[in-house]
């Protein structure tokens, strides 16, 4: 059995290499944003639109991503992923115009809707359910290396732009920057293209295209003849259990049936993006910029968001299948609402004040002088801070130098805002982050896995979307105290539904569930 668990071990983790390129592209957006807003001259919604147009494809694609699944096989539409994800970095690196750097994220982003619906789709159906959680948690870890991996390389092109070495200066890394962040990811693409011809297709897919044999030989790899036959017969056992033999709709995911998983899926899909994970993922650098630690600090602080997310990712992997998915859920959760609440509390203490001799130390660049009306005048919240600035500066200077003229104003303390945001991080990977696609995978009947799986997905990735256009506007606007407020409270309703509506799966194969729930529901 161990060497069969080796072998899905292996086919798993090769799989999730798509979650990899999808914490890559989502999150390598985070070094950019600072550089193409002075340079494209970008408003605050078109800066939100140019880290959140990945996800809307994304979203479109999640739409399509399961049914295309179901007639063309979860392996090819993985490798139509990679591709995408290839051709994305290439464009994206070379975009001569914003238009043209929107467009090319966009091509990424359907890569992205692929993957994160697919790849844990495929590893449930291959994997045994003793090891099924932990198994579908390595597209989890995949997305959280990915992450982690964007804000380390994005640290390491900023440095390699200031060094003087030779070969540095000759691949430019000072002058293209931030296309060398996004072509970057090129490498591991075409990685994960090759990759995928060493994975089978899909036992239970098989099975639902008719290629028993193929299956049967797929599944004997992974658990052992024995269990493969029947584990084979209940796959087949399931399916012809089912009322309606036609292919799945989208209709038949909203009958009464399925209700009450639904509404736990879309729930636990919205909460996922309504704590504002990804705001912290692709905004890191702006964040830690407006708590005053400058452009490089943030950067490297950045990195610890990566590592704390890397982390807890793995102790939520070595957990999942031994105390179960609710209690996961109940902790993290409950560690996301104090996080954000003290982020809430610790900016909303900050205060702003430029000196004579804050203002002496400016770049040469900044017209000080314009800023002298400024001096020892205290500001109690960044809204007001901002809005004296915009009356002394105009607003593409400020977005050039506000990096620099916010760690020489602001007071706060900055060791709180560090430990909450990466306790966020941390609660969010050990609970919400891996755990909600885990139970995905699990609550849906055989037939309308993939068309629900793709439903509840697109619905993530609509609130996604929406959370990361808005968080520009959100800063500039309300302010990052109400921010985090507003994230904090989203997570306490969260908590709630989980306490009295989301049951425990853990243990169970999923043909188990699929009569459990169908009981439950009757």
């Amino acid at each position: 059995m161990k060497k069969n668990n080796g072998y899905i071990i292996l086919i798993s983790l090769i799989v999730a290499l798509g979650g990899f390129l999808m914490g890559f592209d989502a999150s390598v957006i985070s070094g950019v944003v600072g550089f193409i807003e002075p340079e494209f001259n970008l408003t605050k919604l078109e800066l939100g639109w140019a880290v959140s147009s990945l996800t809307l494809t994304a979203t479109l694609a999640m739409i399509f991503a399961g049914p295309l699944s179901d007639r063309f096989g979860r392996k090819k539409l993985l490798s139509v992923a990679a591709a995408l994800y290839a051709v994305s970095a290439i464009a994206s690196a070379f975009a001569p115009t914003f238009l043209l750097l929107v467009l090319a994220r966009m091509i990424g982003g359907f890569g992205v809707g692929a993957s994160l619906i697919i790849a844990p789709m495929y590893i449930a159906e291959i994997a045994p359910s003793k090891i099924r959680g932990t198994m579908v948690s390595f597209n989890q870890l995949n997305i959280v290396l990915g992450i982690s991996a964007a804000f380390f390389t994005n640290y390491l092109i900023i440095k390699f732009g200031q060094s003087d070495a030779d070969w540095a200066v000759a691949l430019k890394f000072s002058e293209y920057n931030w296309r060398w962040m996004l072509g970057l990811e090129t490498i591991p693409a075409v990685i994960y293209f090759v990759a995928l011809f060493l994975v089978p297709r899909s036992p239970r897919w098989l099975i639902m295209a008719g290629k028993e044999q193929e299956a049967l030989k797929t599944m004997a790899r992974a658990v052992g003849p024995e269990k493969a036959a029947l584990d084979m017969e209940a796959v087949k056992q399931s399916l012809n259990n089912e009322v309606n033999q036609a292919k799945a709709s989208l209709a038949d995911v909203f009958v009464k049936a399925l209700r009450p998983v639904l509404i736990i899926g879309l729930a636990l899909a919205a909460l996922q993006q309504l704590t504002g994970i990804n705001s912290v993922f692709f905004y890191a650098p702006m964040i830690f910029e407006q708590s005053g630690l400058g452009a490089d600090a943030s950067f490297s602080q950045a990195i610890y968001v990566g590592l704390a997310n890397l982390v807890f990712t793995i102790l939520a992997m070595l957990l999942i299948d031994r105390i179960g998915r609710k209690p996961l859920l109940i902790i993290g959760v409950s560690g996301i609402v104090l996080s954000m609440m003290a982020l809430s509390y610790g900016f909303n203490k900050a205060t702003y004040k430029l000196t004579e001799e804050s203002i002496s130390g400016f770049s040469t660049e900044l017209p000080v002088e314009n800023l002298s009306a400024l001096i020892n005048l205290e500001f109690t919240s960044d809204i007001e801070f901002k809005s004296a600035l915009l009356e002394n500066i105009d607003s593409q200077t400020l977005d050039a130098f506000q990096s620099e003229i916010f760690r020489e104003a602001i007071q706060l303390n900055p060791m709180l805002i560090l430990i909450a945001i990466l306790a966020f991080v941390a609660s969010f990977a050990v609970s919400i982050g891996p755990v909600m696609w885990v139970l995905f995978s699990e609550l849906f009947p055989n037939r309308v896995r993939a068309v629900a799986i793709s439903f509840v997905g697109f619905i993530n990735s609509v609130v996604s979307f929406l959370v990361q256009l808005v968080f520009p506007w959100e800063l500039a606007h309300l302010g990052t105290a109400t921010t985090f407020l507003i994230y904090g409270l989203f997570a306490l309703a969260g908590l709630i539904f989980i306490l009295f509506k989301v049951p425990e799966t853990k243990g169970k194969t999923l043909e188990e569930l699929q009569l459990f729930f169908t009981k439950r529901n009757a």
